[in-house]
């Protein structure tokens, strides 16, 4: 594995955690690096995905909010923003961010965040845990929202 290795992010048990893996379609190859590297960790964690594809970042919150509404445990959400020559990045960027921030909150459930906000394609090369990438931001966005999602399931006081 690229990156942070499985033995540095510990081992989570994900077993009965039910994933939505919400991943923007926006720049193929980045986003299919994204994908596969989500996937593989929620396999290695134990627990089960559905994925749920959008066209691009900007509709990662509101389909991430009706995932965890339909009763997922957990949203992994996946996209690719590079910067251009206009505001677009900015207002794309921001909307993501602070959509799934309020997703999270409002719904009391974890997103993982893996939204990547480049400055051009090969920044998303190296983070997209592609061969011989740096880093594997899909895995490490799984890894986060499945170990909340096992945190959050630990604070449950039973009836």
């Amino acid at each position: 594995m690229s990156g942070a290795g499985a033995a540095e992010r510990g081992h989570v048990d994900g077993t009965g955690v039910r994933v939505a893996i919400v991943a923007g379609q926006w720049h193929d190859v980045i986003a299919d690096g994204l994908l596969a590297g989500a996937q593989r960790e929620v396999e290695r964690l134990g627990a089960s995905a559905t994925v749920i594809p959008v066209p691009g970042s900007f509709e990662l919150p509101v389909v991430a909010k009706a995932a965890l509404e339909g009763g997922f445990d957990a949203a992994v959400a996946l996209g690719v923003i590079i910067r251009g020559g206009t505001p677009h990045f900015e207002y794309v960027s921001s909307a993501a961010t602070s959509g799934l921030t309020t997703v999270a909150i409002e719904t009391g459930k974890p997103v993982g965040f893996g939204v990547l906000t480049l400055d051009d394609e090969q920044q998303g090369i190296d983070r997209a845990g592609l061969p011989g990438s740096k880093e594997d931001k899909g895995a490490e966005a799984a890894h986060a929202a499945i170990a909340t999602a096992v945190t959050l399931r630990s604070l449950r006081v039973p009836a």
